[in-house]
């Protein structure tokens, strides 16, 4: 009884480190301890950047880093994902805490934490796949954008005193601060960004480029005493430790108004940390369990509300830095979290001399390399309606919200799809069908009986390409005795195609004429077979093959 359910239990539950620690020695242990230690080093700055571009306090970008990231590591479905926050969720945090606050950001992701754990015990991790690569495109370099126009404030300074959620009022906001550029502000970032992007690659490995450009210009703002915002200026600081259990609030009143926001973070999670999977998959030549990997997400973004922390999601580009490092398993994730934890411990003080134009450089890159470019210069050798998609989810993203630009593209997508499958469905009259006036007939022809007309359906039969089959009786000008459909080609049927073979069945008896189905394929066989059709039109009428269908046919019409 126990080891039955055990089993059942490990179908929807079985972190990857179970699996990643069998045989595992010092070797693999060292080297996942190197892998944490930095991609630790290298997540500190990105997850203070991520934080106060969101709109929240620095500490709760490293709060998320160190809970979320731990979590992630130790029950999520792949061996080297790395989890936290991530600048995918600037946008959407941004505009939740606009509108709504930040104690409903929280309830925002505890909700959200709760739908992608149910994603992930009903099975639909797999489902992500069929999301196109041209909509993940859009809605990449939408996001890309933003989080770019997010960063002019901090990057030139601008006196700005709140900067809107919405992009045209930001655009507004910053075309009338324009001439409030602060110079000592701008050649920090400037200085910043150009250090990162030239950094050379071979150095990278030993010490990460954010981490330098951080030192250098904390150093130089502070040994010229220049006049700009810092963390310690803007926050005062960051708090020593982790911060103590607090419970959000909320209201019932308030939690329907919620929905929508908790299903965007839940949706934009579930995308990033597989896609980031699948890149480590990639990399690593394994294979990650999606629907572990979900359920990890979700209880990391049910606990780090409760401590204060952002929405978390897989980080494609510290997860490439951990695989690159010589990660063999999760625990080099786990060193990771533990490894910003001992630098909030120590090292929380220094963090106010942070120049934000050093922070704002450093998420400009990571919005730089985060986009798909190529996405728009290949749009010619795309089809129609994937670029389509592609440009349409790319504007809405930038200009209204991610939720709706994923709608409308998803929409376009399936519309498509829809028209493409259509086109390949096809009902044709049979080479072995009498022409009229038909005068000379092949011996494949003259073995039809007279009255029966053959016609081959080939393709899938749905509720798009239903029509067809209601044209056969108007595509010749033969009124035949016995109809028989071809069915071999026939992959799949839905209710509305069966729907309109019951009204082309009803009338041909209607007028005192037959049909025979010839060959159906498993799926339409078991459809129509459930449905009572068979029943309906006598199990007699639906026969193996051709041969078996004329002897059918000749009997009916003798």
């Amino acid at each position: 009884m126990h080891n039955r359910l055990f089993g059942k239990f490990s179908q929807y539950f079985h972190p990857r480190l179970i699996d990643a620690l069998q045989g595992y020695d010092k070797a693999r242990f060292s080297t996942d301890v190197t892998a944490g230690i930095t991609v630790g080093v290298i997540a500190l700055p990105l997850a203070i950047a991520f934080a106060i571009a969101s709109g929240a306090k620095p500490e709760a970008g490293i709060f998320t880093a160190i809970i979320a990231g731990f979590i992630i590591s130790a029950l999520g479905g792949s061996r080297v994902q790395i989890g936290g926050p991530t600048g995918a969720f600037i946008v959407i945090v941004y505009g939740i805490i606009a509108q709504y606050g930040y104690a409903n950001l929280l309830i925002c992701t505890l909700m959200a934490g709760v739908i992608l754990v149910a994603m992930g015990l009903t099975r639909m991790g797999n489902l992500i796949k069929f999301f196109p690569r041209p909509l993940i495109i859009g809605f990449t370099n939408g996001i890309a954008v933003l989080i770019i126009l997010s960063q002019i404030k901090e990057f030139f300074g601008l006196q700005i005193e709140m900067m809107p959620a919405d992009f045209i009022p930001k655009l507004q906001a910053i075309y009338h601060a324009a001439s409030t550029v602060d110079v000592s502000t701008l050649l920090v970032a400037v200085g910043s960004a150009l250090l990162i992007w030239f950094y050379p690659k071979s150095w990278a490995q030993k010490l990460p480029s954010p981490i330098v450009a951080l030192v250098l210009g904390t150093t130089i703002v502070a040994f010229f005493n220049l006049p700009v915002e810092t963390i310690g200026t803007r926050f005062g600081g960051i708090p020593q430790g982790l911060p103590s259990f607090a419970p959000p609030e909320f209201t019932f009143a308030t939690l329907r108004h919620l929905i929508a926001p908790a299903m965007t973070i839940a949706l934009l999670g579930a995308i990033e940390s597989l896609l980031s999977a699948a890149v480590a998959d990639g990399m690593i030549d394994d294979k990650h369990d999606p629907n572990q990997e979900l359920i990890a997400q979700g209880i990391a973004n049910i606990v780090t509300p409760f401590f204060g922390g952002l929405p978390a999601t897989g980080a494609i580009a510290r997860t490439a830095t951990n695989v690159r490092a010589g990660a063999t398993s999760p625990i080099s994730g786990i060193v990771h979290a533990l490894t910003l934890f001992i630098i909030v411990l120590v090292a929380a003080p220094l963090a106010k001399n942070i120049p934000l134009a050093t922070l704002s450089a450093i998420l400009l890159i990571v919005a730089i390399n985060m986009g798909e470019w190529e996405g728009f210069l290949t749009l010619k050798k795309y089809p129609l309606s994937d670029s389509a998609v592609l440009v349409v989810t790319f504007l809405l993203t930038v200009i209204f919200d991610l939720t709706l630009a994923v709608e409308v593209g998803m929409f376009i997508a399936i519309f498509s799809f829809i028209r493409r499958i259509t086109a390949l469905t096809n009902v044709s009259l049979s080479e072995h069908s009498p022409m009229p006036d038909d005068s000379e007939a092949t011996l494949a022809r003259k073995a039809v009986p007279k009255g029966v007309v053959i016609y081959r359906v080939f393709g899938a039969l749905f509720f798009g390409a239903a029509d067809k089959l209601e044209t056969i009786l108007q595509q010749s000008n033969i009124e035949p005795d016995v109809l028989i459909l071809k069915m071999h080609a026939v992959i799949s049927m839905d209710s509305s195609a069966l729907h309109t073979l019951e009204h082309l069945y009803g009338k041909l008896r209607k007028h005192d004429k037959h049909l025979i189905l010839c060959g159906p394929h498993t799926q339409p066989y078991f459809l129509m077979q459930q449905a009572g059709f068979f029943a309906m039109m006598g199990k007699e009428n639906v026969v193996a093959n051709l041969d078996d269908a004329l002897q059918r046919a000749r009997e009916l019409l003798e």
